[in-house]
């Protein structure tokens, strides 16, 4: 189970990263190269967001068939491993918010940056005419 999270949080911070260098200024050539080259890969890489859901429906499950210790009965350390749980739940549930998040700000900077590009070809030709 924790392959699963090791690999969101991957996916989260390399989102993180094109997200960052598709926000950063940079000459027009460099920045529609990466562009076009982000956008092909955003297709396969949409496997994350039925990944994330996935894993979003497995904490929910998770949490609503896990053992409750709010009683006195409970000793300190099932208490701690029951607060460590549902700390780790948040923090899940966090992460696969932001991968689909973070995929989906990519997408839309991707396409409003192809729709800059064209605007200006369009532009350019009627510059020139």
């Amino acid at each position: 189970m924790a392959l699963q999270w090791m690999i969101l949080t991957y996916v989260v911070a390399a989102e993180a990263a094109v997200a960052i260098l598709l926000t950063l200024p940079s000459p027009k050539l460099l920045k529609n190269r990466l562009v076009s080259l982000v956008a092909l890969v955003l297709q396969p890489a949409l496997f994350i967001v039925p990944f994330a859901g996935f894993q979003l429906l497995d904490i929910y499950w998770k949490n609503e068939h896990r053992l409750m210790c709010t009683s006195e009965a409970c000793t300190a350390t099932e208490r701690d491993r029951y607060e460590k749980s549902i700390y780790k739940a948040q923090r899940n549930v966090v992460l696969c918010a932001s991968a689909c998040l973070l995929y989906w700000c990519i997408y839309r900077i991707c396409k409003y940056q192809k729709q800059i590009h064209s605007l200006e070809e369009v532009e350019k030709r009627y510059k020139e005419q």
